[in-house]
């Protein structure tokens, strides 16, 4: 299935130049984006930025440098470029691919954002699901390595914003 899925999105590549590029900046480029907007949203909310701001790097720190990792120590999983033929149009390492490290860095700045503002967060989360898509069509990683990712970004986020809410209620 997995296999499947992926081929359904990677044949779309090197089929028309606009949604390569657009799929290239997504994969690439988009996440600059949200971390620009994530710095606007925590202007916006300055009462509370060095409390958002710290969980967004716990649960970023969390899910990119300690559950992502670990995974991949255990279980490393091959690239879909380096044990197939596929459209490649951006250039990898041929690290480890399980679970997406971009996507769980995104989903979890983004999840994070959603407990504080819904509407940004939606906002954050669609961007996400287009980075990590994006990363399916341009044929570095498998689509269970994207839904692996966002579980662990929103998994990770949760778990900072339990442990932050523990704390002050008991400050």
């Amino acid at each position: 299935m997995n296999h499947l899925i992926f081929q359904q999105i990677n044949n779309l590549a090197l089929k028309n130049l606009y949604l390569d590029e657009v799929a290239i900046f997504c994969a690439q480029y988009l996440g600059y984006i949200l971390v620009a907007v994530l710095f606007v949203f925590l202007l916006k909310k300055f009462k509370n930025y060095y409390r958002i701001a710290v969980e967004v790097l716990a649960s970023v720190i969390l899910s990119r440098l300690v559950i992502v990792e670990i995974i991949r120590w255990f279980w490393p999983q091959s690239r879909p470029f380096v044990v197939n033929q596929v459209n490649l149009l951006l250039h990898h390492a041929p690290s480890a691919s399980f679970p997406s490290g971009h996507t769980a860095f995104f989903f979890a700045l983004s999840a994070l954002i959603y407990f504080y503002n819904k509407k940004t967060g939606i906002l954050l989360l669609s961007a996400s699901f287009l980075i990590g898509i994006s990363r399916v069509f341009c044929g570095l990683h498998w689509p269970a390595d994207i839904l692996g990712g966002a579980l662990v970004g929103i998994f990770s986020a949760f778990v900072i914003k339990k442990i932050s809410r523990y704390q002050i209620s008991r400050d």
